[in-house]
């Protein structure tokens, strides 16, 4: 049989990159998690915080290592290990140019956590004017997205080269994935750029006396709401091409997982308006257009859960399971790599339900600006999506770095699963709970002298604390299996599973990887969703706003 990229380990000097953007996200991960753990101690109401350290500092610590740093540099590392693996090693000017999308956005980060730890930067978790930071606070997460379009167009270099030389093929679906996951995030970040070099940069530097607030705002959640689904893509990618591997399956269908990928593509960006429902500006007909392109969203996530238990039943049915739910038990229950990403899964469920309510035009009355949001946000990215980035590295961090998942490591790993599930439960849980009370989002311990509502929230504040508490015990113990697969681990070759296609699949149409078509159809959804709202907010645009630093 003719050796392919696939039979083959990640390239060594690829694997050198995608190490160090995984040890960069781990540290986020360590720092951002111990803020979220005080955060929800102060939240409380039982414990204040020593030298002058605010609560705000510790929320933008929190949001901005957690849901921007580990992120981004955790699902580069990912992606361009599952290009080396699926289409052969980067070519030197790729490899070179990863490098220097790496150093870029690690200064990056450097200098927006100097700031933030200077209090210099407590913006919350992103940058919502009229809250203002230090300039250098924003030059920092502009070199961030910078060092990441970088490295996603080394990515795609390497991509363009395999379709070159091999015209008329499908491209390898996790190598696919992973450029439509790049050019997501690319044409999403534009929006944040542009805001940030062309509105908050000069104000911040006092170059301008205000910024145009909801311009500012419109153009950060054209780029918001995608960074959910760049967030998002590399967990499909797993379970799409990785579970079926995991539990001896095959993909149930190629085409139907490209098509799901492609469609994320079309409409998770032209929909940032569904979080600015009760922004004031905004034409309503144009709020409304956008939650029907959300609910489009719907579309795709459904056919992921269709193709994912597909797989899961034909490898039940061919071990041999009978009656409806029979092949249930037939999964790899034992398999970390399996488990910890199913957990994932299950909670997509609610978290997909929570995310209608917040994209419905009634529903999101009650609940927009309070604590229930963040329990949703909780339940998709620091549920689904990281436990699934859990589950990634218990077998990609021994592959690449020459070792392998022993049993007690796997044991452990699925415990550090089940104390993630628990802990999200509490916490989670008490936020929507909370939520649906009135309990406001983004804001310290108060009673509100005394007033009866706000005493009413306490006693879930202290089971979201409980919660922080079991979740940071997760923490710990993914930092000791990560250092373990990385330096201590037995010497061995951990397997990097890519499924196969199952033999009962139509052929995938070569139309899907017509790029050209599917970005022209991408630019027409934007320019029909914002051009004229952009417009109107800019030809009436409200009064500018100075400046506030409320710390």
């Amino acid at each position: 049989m003719k050796k392919t990229a696939e039979n083959e380990k990640v390239h060594p000097l690829d694997a050198k990159l995608s190490m160090a953007h995984f040890y960069v996200a781990i540290i986020a991960l360590a720092l951002g998690g111990f803020a979220g753990l005080l955060q929800t101690l102060v939240r409380s109401g039982r414990m204040e915080l020593p030298a002058g350290i605010t609560y705000y500092q510790l929320l933008t610590v929190h949001g901005v290592l957690l849901a921007l740093v580990l992120t981004t540099f955790f699902i580069i590392g990912f992606q361009l290990s599952a290009v080396s693996k699926t289409i052969g090693p980067l070519s030197t000017p790729s490899r070179i140019a990863g490098w220097i999308g790496f150093w870029t956005m690690t200064l990056g980060t450097v200098m927006a956590a100097v700031m933030v730890l200077l209090n210099e930067a407590s913006v919350l978790y992103t940058f919502y004017a009229p809250l203002q930071a230090h300039p250098i606070f924003y030059g920092g997460l502009t070199l961030v997205i910078v060092g990441s379009w970088i490295s996603g167009g080394a990515l795609i270099a390497a991509y363009s080269k395999w379709k070159k030389n091999n015209r008329g093929q499908a491209s390898p679906l996790l190598s696919f994935m992973a450029v439509v996951n790049t050019l997501l995030w690319i044409v999403a970040t534009i929006g944040v750029a542009a805001t940030v070099l062309f509105q908050i940069l000069p104000w911040s530097l006092g170059w301008v006396d205000s910024i145009n607030v909801l311009a500012s705002r419109t153009l950060f959640w054209y780029f918001g709401h995608p960074l959910v689904y760049f967030w998002l893509l590399p967990a499909y990618m797993c379970w799409y091409v990785v579970i079926p591997k995991v539990i001896g399956g095959k993909i149930f269908s190629d085409s139907l997982a490209r098509m799901s990928f492609i469609l994320f593509l079309l409409f998770s960006i032209p929909v940032g308006l569904h979080h600015q429902l009760l922004e004031p500006g905004i034409d309503p007909v144009w709020k409304f257009l956008q939650v029907i392109l959300t609910f489009l969203v719907v579309v795709p996530s459904l056919m992921t859960a269709f193709s994912l238990f597909g797989s899961f039943e034909q490898y039940g049915r061919s071990q041999g399971a009978q009656g409806i739910f029979g092949w249930f038990k037939m999964l790899p229950w034992g398999d970390a790599r399996f488990t910890v990403p199913f957990i994932g899964m299950a909670a997509f469920i609610p978290a997909g339900a929570g995310g209608l309510v917040n994209a419905s035009n009634q529903l999101n009355q009650v609940v927009h600006n309070t604590i229930w949001v963040t329990g949703h946000f909780h339940l998709t990215l620091a549920t689904s999506v990281i436990l699934t980035f859990f589950g990634i590295s218990y077998w990609l961090v021994p592959h690449l770095t020459g070792r392998t998942l022993t049993k007690k490591l796997n044991k452990l790993a699925i415990i550090q699963g089940v104390f993630w599930a628990i802990g999200m439960s509490f916490m989670s849980g008490a936020m929507h709970i909370a939520g649906l009370l009135g309990a406001p989002r983004r804001s310290s311990y108060s009673t509100y002298g005394d007033s009866t509502q706000a005493l009413d929230w306490i006693p879930y504040q202290i089971a979201q604390a409980v919660g922080g508490t079991i979740l940071f015990i997760g923490i710990i113990l993914y930092i000791i299996i990560f250092i373990q697969l990385a330096f201590f681990a037995p010497k061995g070759n951990e397997e990097f599973p890519v499924g196969e296609v199952t033999d009962k699949a139509e052929k995938t149409p070569l139309v899907f990887e017509n790029w050209k078509l599917w970005l022209g159809i991408t630019a027409a959804l934007i320019l029909f969703a914002y051009t004229i709202p952009f417009i109107d907010i800019l030809q009436n645009a409200p009064p500018g706003s100075k400046g506030f630093k409320l710390w």
